[in-house]
């Protein structure tokens, strides 16, 4: 899809990230996690060296925001579940309610009839039967009946089989209430050991070994900021080249509607109706987009936890989804739910307010901010901040995804 919006030049923020936050970043995760900076040393022979537990930790962190997008699914689906489960049990005392209002009109019916010696048995027949049914078929009460205490019968029959019917539905959902929360306390725990995992590793390295991670950690970034400068020099050219292209159509068009004047009386527009609908779309889309960016800005510094949705705390799509409800667009929960909800863009043509998402498995999220930029909640230890989409390499980049 072409952009119609001017884009920013790749030269405007120096690839985007700021020296002291780069340090800070490459910091962060380490500082926070790691327990003492003299962890008692053990033989070399048995210590993985510096690179052995980034790689450990960096797929750990990994695999633990994998499972907070089950969690987070989990969570939801058992919310739904919860809400469908207390309807269904409402509407099962009310039914319970007119069922004993329609068993005691019945045995209105029935003290009347022994009062007077009329039907005694039948009607009491009736209320000790196992089903109305059963009763039916062993006599014929219904013929002896008024109109009505046969309306009475009807009520009674009807409510005691919806009543039966929603219990059962009750029940059912019950039972897959329990097993989302099985689900639930599964994914939670999985969270929780990867992270406890990754805070082990990192507690046992010196403080040379922080030091190195901290240097690995900060080469990475550079190169993820100079991959980013790559992108966006890359849409600047097609930003311009797109520009050059409608010029040139529009001398066309105004060439062709001077021609076609001069020949006939009847006047004719030089604008096309597709290209003003396409170009009316576009500066819609960038308006919310610009409202999703300033609320996602806003959340700079706040800390990364898992299954938090906001205002002091976000997983990563607790904060792409509440930054584009700032702009009026309801996104789904899960990363796995909000790679569908859009339209996917080749990433030469990702636009400021786009979601690019991370991974095979779709695990993580950011929201792009143009010049190969985003705004994202990293990871556990860290903070939401201002990186390059080409933080973790880019063969993890799997999509990107326009919202709205």
């Amino acid at each position: 899809m072409a952009s119609h919006r001017k884009s920013r030049s790749a030269g405007t923020r120096a690839a985007g990230i700021r020296t002291p936050a780069l340090a800070t970043a490459a910091l962060t995760s380490v500082a926070l996690l790691s327990q003492t900076a003299n962890a008692a040393p053990t033989p070399d022979g048995d210590r993985p060296s510096v690179e052995e537990v980034q790689r450990k930790v960096d797929d750990l962190y990994r695999q633990a925001e994998s499972a907070t997008e089950k969690y987070n699914a989990a969570k939801e689906k058992t919310g739904k579940q919860r809400k469908q489960v207390d309807t269904l049990l409402d509407d099962v005392a009310r039914r319970t309610g007119r069922l004993n209002k329609a068993r005691e009109e019945l045995g209105a019916f029935a003290a009347a009839q022994y009062r007077t010696g009329a039907a005694a048995p039948d009607t009491a027949t009736f209320l000790l039967a196992d089903t109305p049914q059963d009763y039916f078929d062993r006599s014929q009460l219904m013929n002896r009946l008024t109109s009505r205490q046969k309306s009475a019968v009807d009520d009674y029959v009807t409510e005691q089989s919806a009543t039966m019917k929603k219990r059962r539905e009750a029940t059912k959902s019950l039972e897959t209430l329990t097993e989302s929360q099985d689900e639930l306390q599964t994914a939670k725990a999985t969270v929780q050991k990867k992270l406890s995992t990754a805070r082990q590793l990192l507690s046992k390295l010196s403080a040379e070994e922080k030091a190195r991670l901290a240097a690995i950690e900060k080469r990475k970034q550079e190169e993820a900021a100079r991959k980013a400068a790559e992108l966006a020099k890359q849409q600047a050219e097609q930003a311009a080249a797109r520009q050059e292209s409608d010029a040139s159509n529009s001398t066309d068009s105004s060439s062709s509607s001077s021609s076609s004047s001069s020949s006939s009386s009847s006047p004719s527009s030089s604008s096309s109706p597709s290209s003003s609908s396409s170009s009316s779309s576009g500066s819609a889309y960038a308006t919310k987009a610009e409202k999703a960016i300033a609320f996602a800005r806003a959340q700079i510094g706040k800390p990364y936890v898992w299954g938090a949705t906001g205002p002091d705390s976000y997983d990563c799509s607790g904060l792409t989804q509440a930054a584009w409800k700032a702009a009026g667009v309801s996104l789904p929960r899960t990363t796995y739910s909000q790679v569908e909800a859009g339209t996917t863009v080749a990433l030469t043509n990702a636009q400021p307010g786009d979601l690019v998402f991370f991974y095979d498995d779709v695990s993580h999220v950011g929201l792009y901010i143009g010049n190969g930029m985003m705004i994202h909640a990293p990871k556990p230890g860290a903070y939401v901040r201002e990186e390059s989409i080409y933080y973790a390499g880019d063969s993890i980049i799997h999509s990107v995804v326009r919202p709205a």
